[in-house]
């Protein structure tokens, strides 16, 4: 834990230096297949210090954070295995062992999620606080359609970092520690009710 407090509070300070448009594609690329911080430690002082580029910054934390979901998709497809289903690489233990969020448990999970909520489970991760690194990884190791991972990974990205961002031009720098402390939960209600929604069209509408 205490190395991850200095990594937040070093991505924090990023914030204040010059081309911080280019830490934060940096930050949200790296954050899809590997960093354990969320671009949104950046994004949100970004936003907060120069108003007129809010959307600017939503958009990069976008487009990086989508190409670095498909960077992980393809670490996850072409490097994970010795033996396709039965023997981690070394690349994998590395991850393993070292990239917070990753773990052989969570491997073992997620492909029978997979099988029965397949876009849900990417869009669900791409918005809120379950690591996206691990389903970006895991979607490739898996084998998932590519087309529906990449349009799932637009859809939840750009929805999380253009809502953060909407929320600072609405209501400026008291939004600041409302979005630090409840964002999270949100974007689970969130997600909640929309696929409460997706339900109820397939099932009583339709």
């Amino acid at each position: 834990m205490g190395l991850i407090k200095k990594l937040y509070d070093w991505v924090l300070g990023l914030a204040q230096k010059p081309n911080g448009d280019i830490s934060l594609g940096i930050l949200s690329f790296s954050e899809a297949s590997f960093f354990p911080i969320p671009p949104d430690v950046l994004l949100i002082p970004l936003c907060l210090g120069n108003r007129k580029k809010i959307y600017f910054f939503a958009f990069i934390c976008s487009c990086f954070s989508i190409i670095g979901a498909i960077f992980g998709y393809y670490i996850g497809k072409l490097l994970w295995w010795n033996m396709p289903g039965t023997e981690y690489s070394y690349i994998a233990n590395m991850f393993f062992e070292y990239v917070p969020g990753i773990t052989i448990e969570g491997f073992n999970r997620i492909q029978a999620l997979y099988d029965r909520y397949n876009f849900w489970i990417v869009f669900t991760a791409g918005f809120t606080p379950i690591p996206f690194k691990l389903i970006t990884i895991s979607a490739g190791t898996f084998n998932i359609n590519f087309l529906m991972f990449v349009v799932a990974s637009i859809i939840s990205r750009s929805a999380r970092f253009f809502i953060v961002a909407s929320l600072i031009k609405v209501f400026g720098d008291p939004i600041k520690e409302f979005i630090e402390k409840y964002f999270n939960l949100l974007a689970i209600a969130f997600t909640i009710l929309l696929a409460g929604g997706f339900i109820i069209i397939k099932y009583i509408i339709v």
